[in-house]
């Protein structure tokens, strides 16, 4: 058990929890805040992104809610967690399920993007805690699928990330709707005029603690600007993205996001985006393709600046300078998380030196910079390690599951996309438009012409499919990955499969 946790207050079983977790000393953040928040006081915390407030305020509303003595009903959540985006909240509910479930509490997530009917059915149920997006659960409020009359604590994470995204007018209007005598909790990066605007009408007498300055870098990043060319740039950024190690790449744009994605795969370097033109099924496949070491490269816009917890991220990279120096600091929040070292280069072209200038200037940032090529030595000082071109991330389509009302068995098609574009149904799936797989994987090759049939059993890519390039030869069965190498094939003209092998964890 961690005595550290313990001396502030937090209960046993969950002291022992974080203890597993290898987790035994607390935070600044976490040291200011939990005596005040375990002892039911409304809390104002500030911390940058990655110092931990997610544990600030999930261990004393597990705690205090276990405490209550009162029970769940149905469409009567009894805490509440808000949260400004869906990746965001997913993150919250993967930290806060395990300690929930310790203590016998229920929790659901609540965002858009996917069908309301699981979480209409879900509150129906009754559950102790929901972590949501404002604007999905404004309008289960609206349709009378669930109540916050009986909420005991509630939590607004990432404040200012809410009211950059205008989402306050809702903030307020939901937090209007809990009771006055609540706990309420407030943890931001940054404490602007419209958090305080939440701060002074919704918390009573809050205890403000703040664990750093607003514009402080986390002290194991090193920064670097990097001045290239316009026609270096693509050349330095992907020989930066085949070292060994998870990269972010941030881009301004979806539309950039999407380019540079497609750009880095066609040099060989497995990469996946992540940006708001996604579903929900698709961020989800992005980030598990991204946590898992199927992809090594992660290109997306702010939407990752925030909230976005993904171990051993050694190196960020501002592929397009960001506007604001904010932005900057949580984009580079990516890294150096949880006291490990991280690097964070920027790409700068000639007609973005003023700019650049300005923004680090503001961020409190002194970088070192170095004007480069692809060529240079500098680059595999900040990025070491042999440059490894394993070919274009696919992504997977598991083993079992549901598409177009078909059920899967090991892919997606019988010949890239099935025979015809629809298959055959697949097990179960009904003919036609019922399933686009006939049992078999995506079918891996695209030589040869049209869309062949192939086969694939249980994820495996062989066959001949469209012209132009094999990518036959390369399996990846179940998606394991496996040694400290990308092993791929190809054949002659055509782009490798990615294969086996496994880089996560890998520091630079």
């Amino acid at each position: 058990m961690s005595q550290d946790f313990a001396r502030l207050g937090v209960p046993a079983a969950l002291c022992d929890h974080l203890a597993g977790r290898g987790i035994t000393t607390p935070t600044p953040i976490q040291a200011a805040t939990l005596p005040d928040s375990l002892a039911g006081r409304d809390v104002l915390g500030r911390g940058r992104t990655g110092s931990g407030k997610t544990y600030a305020f999930l261990l004393p509303l597990v705690t205090r809610l276990t405490g209550s003595g009162t029970r769940r009903t149905p469409k009567r959540p009894r805490a509440l967690i808000l949260a400004p985006t869906r990746e965001l909240v997913g993150q919250i509910e993967a930290d806060l399920a395990p300690l929930a479930q310790l203590s016998g509490l229920r929790t659901m997530t609540i965002f858009g993007g996917v069908g309301q009917n699981p979480q209409v059915r879900a509150l129906a149920a009754g559950v102790d805690i929901v972590v949501a997006c404002p604007g999905r659960l404004e309008d289960l409020m609206g349709q009378g699928h669930v109540t916050l009359a009986g909420i005991e604590v509630t939590v607004l994470d990432e404040a200012d990330h809410m009211a950059d995204l205008g989402f306050l007018p809702g903030v307020k209007r939901i937090l209007d709707k809990t009771p006055s005598d609540g706990q309420r909790m407030l943890f931001s990066a940054t404490l602007d005029a419209g958090v305080n605007v939440i701060v002074k009408r919704y918390l009573s007498r809050p205890v403000t603690h703040e664990a750093d300055s607003e514009q402080s870098p986390v002290a194991t990043m090193s920064h670097h600007v990097l001045h290239v060319a316009h026609d270096a740039h693509l050349p330095v950024l992907v020989d930066l993205t085949a070292a060994p190690g998870r990269t972010v790449v941030f881009t301004r744009t979806k539309h950039r996001a999407k380019k540079l994605a497609r750009q880095l795969n066609s040099s060989g370097v497995p990469a996946v985006e992540l940006h708001g033109n996604l579903s929900q099924n698709a961020r989800t496949r992005t980030m598990d393709a991204f946590h898992s070491g199927a992809a090594q490269t992660l290109v997306a816009t702010d939407i990752a600046a925030r909230g976005i917890h993904v171990d051993d991220v050694g190196l960020v990279i501002h592929a397009d300078p960001p506007v604001e120096h904010k932005a900057y600091l949580h984009r580079s929040g990516r890294t150096a998380r949880a006291g490990n070292a991280g690097t964070v280069i920027t790409l700068m072209t000639d007609d973005q030196v003023r700019d650049v200038r300005d923004l680090t200037r503001k961020a409190g940032i002194k970088p070192t910079t170095t004007r480069v090529d692809a060529r240079h030595p500098l680059l595999q000082e900040l990025a070491p390690g042999d440059r490894e071109y394993a070919g274009p991330f696919v992504p997977q389509v598991p083993a079992s599951g549901q598409q177009n009302g078909g059920q899967q068995n090991g892919g997606r098609g019988q010949g890239g996309r099935g025979q015809g574009r629809r298959g055959q149904g697949g097990q179960g799936g009904g003919q036609g438009g019922g399933g686009r797989t006939q049992g078999g994987g995506r079918a891996g090759g695209r030589s040869g012409g049209g869309r062949s049939s192939g086969s694939g059993a249980g994820g495996q890519r062989s066959g001949s499919g469209r012209s132009g390039g094999s990518r036959s030869g390369g399996s990846r069965t179940g998606g394991q990955r496996s040694g400290s190498t990308v092993r791929y094939s190809s054949s002659s003209g055509g782009a490798a499969a990615f294969s086996a092998g496994s880089r996560v964890g890998r520091g630079r």
